[in-house]
């Protein structure tokens, strides 16, 4: 249009000129009508790039959508300033809750994901326009001529562009979910190491009360001639005495990195106050049943989850490969600036993908890369399904442990460190064999912690696994929705 309009405004004023009046023209000097047309001329043309500037395609309903679960999920991130007040008697949601408010992973992993929910719209625009110039100089100036020139694709290829940008966001999403749970579990699993390490704690030091009694008793039998055996006894208990002090000393440093790892988990700072300790119980967890989590895990695993995201970027890639054998137009237009009247020079351009191997080249490495990222989705999928079978196994085996310790192991202890004591106080039995059967049970409550922490271990895997490691009200709560909606 402003071409058609300045060639009619150009021929109105040549027209319009009488011949006997009009001067000789100069070729290196604009007459006053070409001068007052460059001006209507240069604003028409910013007028009409301000206006293309205004124009965006359509965003999709993937982006739209992306871009207002961003939003809500990043209204809930910018509550950090209302973290929760943690005190030592705070349920666990308290410190999941501050952790995935808090920690930097999460922020980064999210503003990640913000980013190429950004560059949606790049992908799916058209190139910027071009200002153009030319100018011919001999002697003087013989023209000037701006211009400008634009780029167009066919919407085909800039839907399939915008598609592998979305593609791209939901892979991008899943790695801050992931990151979210990772989160989640980490927390998780440095409570359960710091709530072993205080029972722990109570466990030793009921045992060194227990070995400097026995110690004392054994002197004192010793020292009284009751028991000829008195010395080794004292001996014994001396060793074991000082064995267990130098386990209390162990206990204490991993008392400190587990500190040190909790308040890592919550994303505090080294040189931040430090967090109230949780005086949460070690207690074993309630799972749902197996039907029910390996469902879970199947529809909400973070990894498969993610490795689908990036079978579904791999595939959009394939389209947008499929697009490079279609061309590329640009059109645009210069004014010679000098000429009077002004003459327009039109420009236009068309890509020619005319070399075969180099597009079925392309097409091919797309391809390639979709059955790639099928494979790792599959691979994801078994490695799930076998790790799924081995972390309930380690369930099984530790509640069976603990089950047989709780009912046969300890009780039978009790009973047998009854019977030795009725012995020792008629003198039918050495205080050693009461020293030993202590240190049994001791032994036996070891083994137990011990394999309850495995069992928690075990547990907190499998709730990563099926995604439901984190409190409702986490930044994830709108990913939680959405995949039990596509579970139902």
């Amino acid at each position: 249009y402003p071409a058609i309009f300045y060639l009619w405004r150009g021929k109105k004023l040549q027209n319009d000129s009488t011949p006997t009046a009009r001067p000789r023209a100069n070729p290196s000097r604009p007459t006053h009508a070409a001068t007052k047309t460059v001006m209507p001329f240069a604003a028409t043309l910013a007028g009409a790039l301000l206006f293309i500037a205004g124009c965006a395609p359509t965003a999709t309903q993937e982006e739209n959508d992306a871009r207002e679960r961003a939003n809500r999920i990043g209204q809930i991130l910018a509550t950090t300033p209302n973290l929760p007040a943690l005190r030592e008697d705070s349920p666990p949601e308290d410190f999941l809750r501050f952790a995935l408010l808090k920690h930097p992973a999460v922020r980064a992993a999210y503003h990640d994901w913000l980013a190429t929910i950004e560059d949606i719209t790049p992908a799916r625009s058209l190139p910027d326009p071009k200002f153009t110039f030319e100018t011919d100089i001999s002697s003087t100036l013989m023209s000037l001529m701006p211009g400008v020139m634009f780029d167009f694709m066919l919407p085909g290829k800039l839907r399939a562009m915008g598609r592998e940008a979305t593609a791209a966001s939901e892979v991008a999403y899943r790695n801050y979910a992931a990151t979210v749970l990772s989160t989640s579990a980490e927390v998780r699993q440095a409570w359960i190491e710091l709530a072993y390490v205080e029972a722990n704690t109570r466990l030793l030091d009921d045992t060194h009360d227990a070995l400097e009694q026995a110690l004392d008793l054994a002197g004192t039998d010793y020292a009284t001639a009751r028991n000829m055996a008195g010395l080794d006894a004292t001996m014994l208990a001396m060793n074991n005495t000082a064995q267990l002090r130098t386990q209390i000393a162990v206990n204490e440093e991993r008392r400190v990195a587990a500190r040190a790892r909790f308040k890592s988990a919550l994303g505090l700072l080294p040189e931040e106050n430090t967090p109230p300790w949780p005086c949460i119980p070690l207690n074993a967890t309630v799972l749902p049943d197996e039907n029910t989590l390996w469902e879970r895990a199947r529809t909400a695993n973070p990894e498969i989850a993610t490795m689908r995201a990036m079978a579904g970027m791999a595939l959009a890639g394939v389209d947008v490969a499929h697009q490079t054998g279609t061309p590329d137009f640009s059109l645009g237009l210069m004014a010679d600036l000098k000429a009077s009247p002004i003459m327009f020079r039109p420009a236009a351009g068309v890509t020619l993908p005319v070399w075969r191997e180099k597009i079925t080249a392309i097409i091919a490495a797309a391809r390639a890369r979709s059955q790639s990222a099928s494979a790792r989705l599959d691979t994801a999928q078994i490695n799930t399904a076998a790790e799924f079978a081995q972390m309930l196994f380690m369930v099984r085996e530790t509640d069976r442990m603990i089950a047989y310790i709780d009912s046969t192991a300890l009780p039978y202890i009790d009973r047998a460190q009854a019977a030795v004591a009725v012995g020792y106080q008629t003198g039918m039995a050495p205080p050693a064999m009461l020293h030993e059967l202590h240190l049994m049970r001791v032994k036996m409550q070891t083994e137990r912690l011990n394999a309850l922490r495995q069992r928690e271990t075990a547990v907190t895997r499998l709730l990563f696994m099926a995604g439901i490691s984190t409190p409702r009200d986490a930044p994830l709560a709108e990913a939680r929705t959405h995949e039990e909606k596509s579970g139902q």
